[in-house]
C-alpha cells in the first residue's frame, strides 16, 4: 500500500468515525480526492486529442456547408471576408463553450469519458462551476503557449496538475467508469 493510499484510507476512516459520533451511517462516505488515482500525461493527451477531433470535425462540417453556400451566391470579396471573420469568431466561441460546458456539467468531455478520466474540484471533489471551467480553459491556452511548459509541469507535481489545474484549483482523476 502506497503512502497516498494510506493517507486516503486514513481520511476515509476519520470521516466514518465523525459520522458515527454524529449518529449518521458511514456507508455513504465517498473517498476524498487524495485517495483517488490521478490521470497521467498520455491519458490526458489522448482525451484532449479526441476532443479536438470532435471540435474540429464539427467546425469543418459547418465550414464546408457555409463555404458551399457562399460560393453559390457569388458574393463580393468584402462579404466573403466578413463571413470568414464571423465563422472564425464562432469557432473560437464553439471551442470555449465545448470545454466549459462539459467540465462544468459533469467534469467529463466526450474524450475524457472515453479515457475514463474526469476533472473535479480539488477541495470538494465535485464538478466545476462555469466560471472556474472558463478559467481552466484559458489556463490551458496559457499552458500550451510556452512550448507546452505549463503542461509538462504535471510530470513533477505529485497530483499531476498542469498550469490550468493550478489556476482553477482542479485535479484530473480516473473515474470509476462510464456513468
Amino acid at each position: 500500500m502506497s503512502a497516498l493510499e494510506r493517507q486516503g484510507s486514513a481520511e476515509l476512516a476519520q470521516r466514518r468515525a465523525i459520522l458515527r459520533l454524529r449518529g449518521q451511517p458511514s456507508v455513504s462516505v465517498a473517498p476524498s480526492t487524495s485517495a483517488r488515482d490521478y490521470a497521467g500525461l498520455v491519458t490526458r493527451a489522448l482525451a484532449l486529442a479526441l476532443d479536438a477531433l470532435i471540435v474540429d470535425g464539427i467546425a469543418l462540417l459547418v465550414g464546408v456547408v457555409v463555404g458551399l453556400g457562399v460560393s453559390v451566391l457569388h458574393l463580393p470579396k468584402e462579404v466573403d471576408a466578413l463571413i470568414a471573420a464571423i465563422l472564425g469568431a464562432v469557432f473560437i466561441g464553439w471551442t470555449i463553450g465545448y470545454f466549459a460546458f462539459f467540465w462544468s456539467s459533469g467534469g467529463q468531455t466526450p474524450g475524457a469519458r472515453l479515457m475514463h478520466i474526469e476533472v473535479i474540484d480539488e477541495r470538494t471533489g465535485g464538478a466545476l462551476k462555469p466560471r472556474r471551467a472558463l478559467l481552466r480553459f484559458f489556463g490551458l491556452v496559457l499552458a500550451v503557449i510556452p512550448l507546452g511548459a505549463g503542461i509538462a509541469m504535471m510530470l513533477w507535481d505529485r497530483r499531476a496538475r498542469c498550469l490550468q489545474d493550478r489556476l482553477a484549483r482542479t485535479v484530473v482523476v480516473h473515474s470509476d467508469g462510464p456513468e
